[in-house]
């Protein structure tokens, strides 16, 4: 299925899929929140009162990074978007060309060709891929063999996000502020996310095509909501359970108009949390509450720089993601520099 509208830009997708959610107050409110609105010395004579300066948290507390970087190398294909970690530990690359597979040390075994760029990928227990193109979802065997080309969810589908757990698959689609629930023959089973005031559900808030899902241990979602700055937490049925999560600048929270752009989990249901504008990786609790660094915006200079991607035609910026492998390694995906760091925590 050909993606189309490939040159879909971040104007265009605010225009098509955020126009009546009411992103923008939130965004004031995170300006409000982090001092960068009327700021004392904006008040200075000569001085920007709508400057942005993150110089005083561009620098992170080396008693805060816990990680050491083991290993990096290169994406095997251009344009990388979202990485996933399969059986064996083998590491799956959605990016323009296709989905690459990887073993542990980088090296490539496989590429699954796709008819348009793959914006996510999850993989099974028994190795089935999930590639996600920007209107539908693709099915490969473990041997990269096609199985399956489900639906287009909608013509505002902006697919962003997989997940899969039993016999239950989860994708993030921006475009329509929704993780939908299909099982694995590909039969939608449920929308999760949607504002209900019913349910006590606010909805989520995407300003750019940056949703996330994860399934941890306890079967509950986990999905980013960006506009919000805030991690949700969902049963498989879209009850919402609990959210934590705060605006600002400062290491505890997310900075920006919206942030967390991705999530992963640990094996002890720690939060793995990933940062664009001001790029940064980080864990929290199995409660939200923050505990240490993985990478910091001072090793990753080029991604911090306001539209450093060469390619926006899928409304990118910039950004990073990250998986987790079977030894608590943490492999960061950094969408501008098109290459993949693992990083243990020392010892």
């Amino acid at each position: 299925m050909k993606n189309r509208n490939p040159a879909i830009t971040r104007r265009q997708f605010l225009r098509q899929s955020a126009r009546g959610a009411g992103w923008f107050g939130v965004g004031s409110a995170w300006l409000a929140a982090s001092g960068r609105v009327g700021s004392a010395g904006a008040a200075q004579k000569g001085a920007n009162p709508f400057a942005y300066d993150l110089e005083r948290v561009s620098k992170t507390d080396p008693r805060l990074i816990r990680y050491e970087q083991v290993a990096r190398f290169a994406s095997p294909s251009p344009a990388p978007r979202r990485l996933a970690v399969g059986p064996e530990d083998r590491l799956y690359i959605a990016a323009s060309n296709g989905v690459s597979v990887l073993d542990r040390a980088g090296a490539q075994l496989d590429e699954i060709a796709l008819p348009a760029p793959a914006r996510c990928v999850a993989v099974a227990t028994d190795g089935t891929v999930y590639a996600g193109l920007r209107e539908h979802v693709e099915v490969f065997d473990r041997k990269g063999q096609r199985l399956a080309a489900w639906g287009s969810p909608g013509k505002k589908a902006w697919l962003t996000g997989l997940a899969v757990a039993g016999q239950d698959v989860f994708v993030a689609d921006a475009g329509n502020r929704v993780v939908l629930h299909y099982d694995k023959s590909g039969q939608l089973a449920g929308r999760i996310g949607e504002k209900n005031k019913d349910r006590h559900i606010p909805g989520l808030i995407v300003p750019s095509p940056y949703l996330d899902v994860a399934v941890a241990r306890d079967g509950l979602l986990r999905v980013n909501n960006p506009g919000r700055h805030c991690v949700e937490v969902y049963t498989v049925k879209g009850d919402l359970e609990f959210a934590w999560g705060k605006p600002g600048a400062g290491i505890e929270g997310f900075c920006g108009c919206c942030n967390p752009v991705a999530v992963a989990l640990l094996a002890d249901g720690r939060y793995v949390t990933c940062e664009k504008g001001l790029p940064r990786v980080k864990i929290y609790s199995a409660s939200g509450a923050f505990e240490s660094v993985v990478v910091g915006p001072e090793s990753l200079p080029e991604n911090a720089r306001a539209g450093a991607l060469k390619d926006t035609s899928d409304g990118l910026l910039g950004g990073l993601d990250a998986a987790v492998d079977s030894q608590g390694r943490i492999y960061v995906l950094d969408l501008v520099a098109a290459d993949v760091r693992v990083m243990k925590a020392k010892t």
